[in-house]
This record gives structure tokens, sequence and C-alpha cells, in this order.
């Protein structure tokens, strides 16, 4: 018991925790496609965060008399069906689509991490959850969303609620196939026997060893959420317009895509940007935080 405490603080004192972090800094620069994914979505956050800057007039004033205008120097990206600014439109539209992204993302992150912690350490529960889990895996995401927004009413809050209900056991299936590796470990064992309670073993010294993994799968979560936002829009059942969203501004492009090309080549050009940089930004973190799954 006692090399097992001298063991643990070896690996989380602070000047091995600062090397740590330096290590996984240097690895992390010298993956070029991940630094590649970070610019893709910095850029991206850059664009949405200074929204109003780069587009002082907004997403919704309209100058009929110039509607469908092609890229110009008084439009640079044209115009859409009622005159209003493109380039508007998609950087509000980013603004909207990377918030329901990162709030299902985080959302999914907690509940579905604590799932996955209460499951692997309460065998009872264990079944229950893991069943439930898989039922909900088995819908098509897409699918199961549509019927939601059915259910719950075409709002942003809606769409991140209905996503954050899909995603959530993914995250639960991650944390408890880590966790149960981690619970059988020496030093959890010496814990359990010095008398110390579930909430203590499973938030303190068993969650901090599982997070790598659910943060790999959250970044994939996150990519995958703006896209089926933007399906949802797309559909009319996401975000209601004339709110602008990737999705809906390709919706309202679909009656003009053969004359005006530019309605949905930089729509759909910035989502394709965005959901690629999150993606090679995930990979990168999976091969620093978990080499040996390649």
């Amino acid at each position: 018991m006692r090399d097992n405490k001298k063991e643990n603080k070896v690996y989380f004192n602070k000047d091995g925790l600062k090397e740590y972090r330096r290590l996984v800094l240097k690895n992390f620069l010298r993956n070029r496609l991940a630094v590649a994914g970070l610019l893709l979505v910095v850029t991206m956050v850059l664009l949405a965060l200074f929204a109003s800057r780069i587009a002082p007039g907004g997403p919704y004033a309209m100058d009929v008399a110039n509607r469908l205008k092609p890229p110009g120097a008084e439009h640079i990206l044209g115009t859409d069906t009622f005159g209003r600014d493109l380039l508007s439109r998609i950087v509000f539209g980013l603004q909207v689509s990377l918030y329901v992204g990162f709030a299902v993302a985080v959302i999914a992150m907690v509940f579905g991490m604590a799932l996955g912690l209460v499951s692997a350490y309460a065998p009872i529960l264990d079944t229950i959850i893991m069943r439930v889990c898989e039922a909900m895996m088995s819908i098509p995401s897409t699918l199961m969303a549509i019927a939601l927004m059915a259910a719950l009413g075409a709002t942003t809050e809606n769409v991140i609620i209905s996503l954050s209900i899909i995603y959530i056991p993914t995250i639960a299936k991650v944390a408890r196939a880590s966790a149960l590796s981690v619970k059988e470990m020496t030093y959890v064992e010496a814990i359990r026997s010095q008398g110390a309670g579930w909430p203590r073993i499973l938030f303190k010294h068993i969650a901090p060893n599982v997070i790598s993994p659910v943060i790999i799968q959250t970044t994939f979560i996150f990519a995958s959420a703006i896209i089926v936002e933007s399906s949802l829009s797309f559909l009319g059942v996401g975000v209601p317009a004339p709110a602008p969203s990737l999705g809906n501004i390709l919706s309202e492009a679909r009656s003009v895509i053969f004359n005006s090309w530019w309605m949905t080549l930089y729509p759909g050009l910035t989502m394709v940007l965005t959901v690629l940089g999150i993606n090679i930004l995930g990979d990168g973190i999976r091969d620093i935080l978990d080499p040996l799954s390649n």
C-alpha cells in the first residue's frame, strides 16, 4: 500500500505534470495535420466571435433591389433571395452552428461521463444504463433528432437538448469502458481499503484517468453535432428562419441552385472547412493522448 502511494506521487507531482504538459505540446506541434486543424478551428471561431464587426449591418438587413447579386465589391460573397448580404449571413450562421456544437459537446461530455462512471462502478445499474444507451444508439442520429424536434418544437435551445440526448450514450459507453479497466488497478483497491466512499473514488481518482478518451470522443461529437444541426435546419426543423444557420442558408439556396452558385458554394464550403478542422484536430489529440489506438 505504501508503494502504491509513493508511485502515485511520482506521477502526479507538479514537476511531473509540467513535464507531461511540455511533452504533449511538443508532440502536438510536430503533428502538422493537427496544427492545420487547430488553425482552421481558430479561424472559424474568430469569424464567429467577431461577426458583428465583420458584418456591422447584421444578418437581416435587406436590399431587395440587389437580390441574388453575384459576388462583387459591394457584396463580397453576393446576396441571397431577399437581398441580404451572404457574408453577413454566413458569419452569423457560423456563430449559431459553433454555439450549438459546443453546447452539445459539453453537455454530452458531462452527463455521459457521469453515467459511464456510475455504470462501471455499480453493477446493478450497469445493465439498465447500458441497455438504454444501446437502444438509443441503434436509432440513426438524424432520424432520432427529427423525432425529438417534432415533439419539442423548432428552437435553438431544443436543438441543443435533442442533440445532447442523442450523444450522451456515446460518451457514456466510452467512459464506462475506460472506468472498468481503471477501477481494477491497485491504487483504486488501496483507496477503497482505506474506507473511501464511492463518490470520492469515482470522481477524484477514477474520473481523471478516463478523461482522455472522453475528450477525444467529444471533439468528434462537436463536429457531428454541427452536421446534424445543419441537416435539421436544412429540413426546416432546426434553427427557425429567418435566424441564420448554415443549414437554413443552404435550404434557401435550393430554389436558385442552378442560377446563383454562390448561395450554395460559400456556406457549404464554410461548413466543410469547420467540420474538417475539428475532425483533424480530434485526430491529432487522439494521437497524442492515446498513441496505442493507432
